[in-house]
């Protein structure tokens, strides 16, 4: 009788089915991502502030296979900073997550696996009743409800939850809802600290 063996079948989502790419970027605007314009010059800026320079690192390898260069920098607040230079580059999508001058998601605005997968680098966590929480912009409210409905757009239930010390987020709970996040999101980087990452 011939041996038959499984393997997993890799989601089209998924952030392993496909090479990496500048718009990936949006995921780090899902949480706590900013885009500055300078001025008049066609130019823009992605920066984010994060608490843990393990994320930072995880970020910075994640950028670079998008041929985007990063600094780390720290503020007076003991957190840092991870930004980009002014590029050219990056306009079309401050472009496309700015209204007027104010952070929005744009219209139609679909997830997949590689923005999800930075998002959950920014700003991912699990909780303590066993879900998980992916942090949202508490700077940019008029986001989190587009952003909510996008993770339910690709399977994953949410609940929008208040800020309770941690700040804002979505939580994705249920093993099969869970099990959909860690395949869409793919393996753990090896810069990430793992109790970040979703299992």
């Amino acid at each position: 009788m011939p041996l038959v063996t499984t393997a997993a079948q890799l989601s089209i989502f998924s952030a392993e089915a496909r090479d990496a790419r500048l718009a990936d970027l949006a995921g780090l605007l899902c949480g706590p991502g900013q885009l500055a314009r300078f001025g008049a010059s066609g130019t823009a800026r992605l920066s984010l502030v994060l608490e843990d320079p393990a994320r930072a690192r995880a970020l910075e390898a994640e950028c670079a296979a998008r041929d985007i260069t990063t600094e780390v920098a720290e503020v007076e607040s003991g957190s840092i900073v991870l930004r980009t230079a002014f590029r050219r580059d990056l306009v079309e999508l401050a472009s496309t997550w700015t209204r007027g001058a104010v952070k929005a998601v744009p219209e139609g605005f679909s997830l997949d696996g590689p923005a999800l997968r930075l998002w959950a680098l920014a700003a991912g966590v699990p909780d303590r009743r066993a879900g998980y929480l992916l942090g949202l912009d508490p700077f940019a409210p008029q986001t989190h409800m587009p952003l909510a409905a996008a993770v339910t757009a690709l399977g994953l239930p949410t609940l929008r939850l208040g800020p309770r010390g941690g700040g804002p987020a979505l939580r994705i709970s249920g093993i099969r809802a869970r099990r959909r996040l860690a395949e869409m999101v793919g393996t753990a980087p090896e810069t990430a600290v793992s109790e970040y990452w979703p299992t």
